[in-house]
């Protein structure tokens, strides 16, 4: 039946493509989810009114976060091009995609972090400092314990949107099944190999927001 129906698809290849949009998806994300949260810390930390009030730093980063997370991802992996073959050594395959995966999110999560780091309550924040906590303390001890809801719920939200470039990634040569979608199935003119890609990267979608959503409500004591 499923021969049948899906006459086209080769299901190793299938199996394997799933396994690189797999490695893209968790290896930018968890490099998104530290980088992210370093730039959002320094966003808040910098703003005015907070411990490391900064107006040009606070400038510079923003202006950072503001250009990369404004390219269109497409744009911002031909532009990375050189950058990618000078770091990786190819500009082909599931490692390759990876410098334009995490540049192009970690921005858009860096101003997540942001907001949920405003979101906590000041008086939290100046309790502390009044009970003499150092800037390190109110960081790890205070301002992450405080968001981590919010945190994990937009590192979930920038893990999804991670998918959907990695299968944009693929039409360039970056593996995984945005290239089976477009090598084997559009190419080729084989609807049914499209669909089985695209079936398979909502499920992976599904699987990563429940992953989310689960961490989220076990986190948020409210």
């Amino acid at each position: 039946m499923i021969a049948k129906w899906f006459p086209n698809v080769v299901w190793e290849d299938v199996w394997a493509a799933t396994q690189e949009t797999v490695y893209m998806t968790l290896a930018s994300a968890v490099a998104t989810f530290f980088i992210g949260l370093l730039l959002g810390l320094f966003l808040y930390l910098t703003a005015k009114g907070n411990p490391w009030q900064n107006r040009f730093f606070y400038w510079l980063v923003a202006a950072f976060v503001n250009v990369f997370r404004s390219i269109p991802f497409i744009i911002l992996i031909i532009l990375l091009i050189p950058f990618t073959r000078a770091l990786v050594g190819s500009i082909f395959g599931p490692s390759a995609a990876l410098p334009a995966l995490i540049i192009g999110a970690a921005p858009f999560y860096a101003r997540m972090v942001e907001i949920a780091l405003r979101e906590v309550d000041k008086g939290v924040v100046e309790a502390a400092q009044a009970m003499g906590s150092t800037n390190r303390h109110i960081i790890f001890k205070v301002l992450i314990p405080e968001s981590m809801p919010a945190l994990v719920s937009g590192i979930t939200v920038t893990t999804v949107a991670l998918i959907g470039y990695t299968a944009m990634a693929g039409t360039i040569g970056a593996g995984g099944l945005g290239t089976l979608a477009f090598q084997q199935g559009f190419q080729r003119t084989n609807p049914d190999v499209m669909v089985v890609a695209t079936v398979v990267i909502l499920a992976i979608v599904f699987v990563f927001q429940w992953i989310g959503d689960f961490f989220t409500s076990r986190l948020d004591k409210r």
